[in-house]
């Protein structure tokens, strides 16, 4: 009878057992298939406020720099988002922060397009010490565990050079306002090219990549954008910049990036302020208005005469030289500034 009872006790105890097993296995299973099914992509979760920040919040990781020490991943990651601008490599967002009021410029960039992120965090730090009246600071990088990638930046509410250009207001055709945004965007330049310890190319130079502030101050933005990409992102960048007539000639490759494909591109942008016009993949042609007539209305001596007409030529000049098709002729940053001083 004892010999019963003690076989009905570890019959009653393997069937417990092997009950308690099966019952791990599901539970086993059912997270693993919750965690994939919670997985996705951040640029979504922007159309689908609040999926899945809880698990980027966990795995993914937020470096901040100086102006975003107030904000949090899941204050990004959760912040309602207007798409703003889409390229081949990514999408930017003008976000609001709830938490702390606040809006910023977000860019998503597209896991398939970019380096990993071991080999960014160099660049990542050495854009977030970048601080220039004339430059776009980098507020913050975040990185997800999928490769995700975000860039904070502050939003820029009075928009870009380029729709300043196309809306054709009043301002844009005032020499002083010319002038002053030619000066800060080489200044900026300048700034890249020879303030830091290793200069940085911008590499995407192009009036769209210019925002507007106070006062028409021009401020730089997307410089060393390209050393986020792989190369075939970084290519198709540099054909959109071949279309749209930003692209130095001798321009083939990545590699072949300077200053001088910058100053060409800088050029460019001066021939899109006096003319009004985008470059459209041209070579200025001196046989066609050199600038818009208008511009010399802004200032006149006493008698009502034209008096900066020499200044405007100056400028065209310097534009002129500046997309000079041999590099080794073109103007260095420090001798565009001095000369814009003059002008």
């Amino acid at each position: 009878m004892e010999n019963r009872h003690k076989i009905a006790v570890i019959i009653s105890s393997s069937i417990s057992f092997g009950i308690f097993i099966v019952f791990a296995l599901i539970c086993v299973c059912k997270r693993k298939r919750s965690r994939k099914d919670e997985s996705f992509d951040t640029e979504a979760s922007f159309k689908s406020k609040g999926k899945g920040v809880e698990e980027l919040e966990i795995n993914g990781e937020l470096i901040r720099f100086n102006g975003g020490e107030d904000f949090t991943s899941v204050d990004i990651l959760d912040a309602p988002g207007e798409v703003i601008g889409k390229s081949c490599y990514g999408t930017l967002y003008r976000a609001n922060l709830v938490r702390i009021d606040s809006v910023v410029c977000l860019r998503f960039l597209r896991p398939t397009c970019t380096e990993n992120v071991q080999d960014l965090m160099h660049m990542v730090q050495v854009l977030g010490s970048v601080r220039h009246p004339n430059l776009v600071p980098l507020y913050g990088f975040f990185y997800g565990p999928r490769g995700e990638k975000l860039l904070v930046h502050p939003f820029y509410e009075r928009g870009n050079l380029a729709q300043f250009i196309k809306d054709q207001k009043d301002e844009c055709h005032k020499w002083r306002v010319i002038s002053r945004i030619s000066m800060g965007i080489a200044r900026g330049l300048d700034y890249l090219h020879t303030g830091l310890q290793n200069p940085i190319i911008h590499g995407n130079l192009k009036s769209k990549n210019i925002f507007l502030g106070q006062n028409q101050q021009p401020i730089v933005s997307d410089f060393g954008l390209h050393a986020f990409l792989n190369l075939n992102a970084a290519e198709e960048m540099m054909e959109l910049a071949a279309i749209e007539g930003y692209k130095a000639p001798e321009l083939i490759k990545m590699q072949d990036m300077s200053e001088a494909t910058d100053i060409y591109s800088f050029g460019m942008i001066l021939l899109e302020l006096l003319t009004g016009k985008e470059p459209l993949n041209r070579k200025p042609n001196p046989d066609q208005d050199l600038y818009r007539h208008d511009i010399m209305f802004d200032e006149k001596d006493g008698d009502g005469r034209l008096t900066n007409e020499e200044r405007v030529m100056g400028l065209f000049r310097l534009a002129m030289a500046c997309c000079s098709p041999s590099p080794s002729l073109r103007p260095d940053i420090k001798q565009i500034c001095r000369k814009l001083e003059e002008i």
